[in-house]
């Protein structure tokens, strides 16, 4: 049996393609109508995450911040004290190295393996079983998960000892934060100078300046729908993330402060549960 806790946009949609794909698989979520779908296609709910713990051999976390990990991980019913000597967690949330490090010491005081596991990728990635899984810890423990994370992912990216798989989610989150707003700014002058959006996203979308994932955004800034595929919040939760990475690392990142302070102001006005490409209807106000 496999377990499976959190449920939002990310983790119901990766549960689904374990589901379809002929996994058994018993679910954990704060709020059990977001498994719905999931338990009329098969799995079974878990009251906790204990339960979980309990009828599991393998357990995939995907949640929104590290205090949420740390609570399913080491509550009173929580994963580890339930979980049984020998028997495999694999976190997929963003979170900071360290905190992996800390999780993989706190796994490990219980004889329980520990895999850190973030994806690349958003909404439809997930859907469609296109992430890319960036993985830390041990090779012989992903080997065993590999047959899961290939049908929720196209890609399995080893990074290196635990830590490492946090590490590069946070490097390739800040690389998206940066040239979303980077771009969302561009169409703002555009705008100002008296060209319209239209014109100024296709031309920019044509062109060697722009990063690629951005054209998945174009019908968001031209509708002005920006209902989440990764919503605002989580992205300036993962800029902090990166500022906390590069102080413990006596580096200086002064880009990625002001980007971080940019998405908390468009989260101070009300929209962090909007995609964070929302980040262009900030920066218009």
């Amino acid at each position: 049996m496999i377990g499976f806790i959190g449920l939002g946009i990310m983790g119901s949609r990766m549960a689904e393609n374990l589901v379809s794909h002929g996994f058994e698989l018993i679910v954990y979520n704060r709020t059990k109508e977001k498994a719905s779908e999931l338990l009329n296609k098969g799995a079974k709910w878990a009251a906790s995450p204990r339960e979980v713990a309990e009828k599991s051999e393998i357990v995939f976390t995907m949640l929104s911040t590290p205090k949420v990990v740390e609570g399913v991980a080491l509550g009173e019913d929580g994963l580890l004290n339930h979980f049984a000597e020998g028997k495999l967690w694999v976190d997929c949330s963003t979170v900071g190295p360290d905190f992996s490090i800390k999780m993989a010491s706190e796994a490990n005081k219980y004889g329980i393996r520990f895999l850190n596991a973030p994806v690349s990728g958003s909404k439809v990635p997930a859907a469609n079983g296109e992430l890319i899984f960036l993985v830390g810890g041990n090779k012989e423990d992903l080997e065993e998960v590999t047959p899961m994370l290939k049908v929720m992912g196209k890609e399995i990216l080893y990074q290196g000892e635990v830590g490492k798989g946090s590490s590069m989610k946070l490097v390739i989150n800040l690389m998206l934060a940066q040239s979303m707003a980077a771009f969302a700014e561009a169409v703002c002058l555009g705008e100002a100078m008296g060209l319209s959006k239209d014109i100024v996203i296709n031309t920019l979308l044509n062109g060697a300046t722009t990063a690629p994932f951005i054209k998945g955004k174009k019908d968001k800034l031209l509708k002005n729908d920006f209902s989440a595929e990764f919503p605002l919040e989580h992205m300036q939760k993962d800029m902090q993330l990166v500022s906390e990475a590069a102080y413990a690392n006596n580096l200086a990142m002064p880009i990625a402060n002001v980007t971080k302070e940019i998405y908390a102001l468009a989260k101070q006005q009300g929209l962090d549960k909007h995609d964070f490409s929302a980040i262009y209807q900030y920066l218009t106000k």
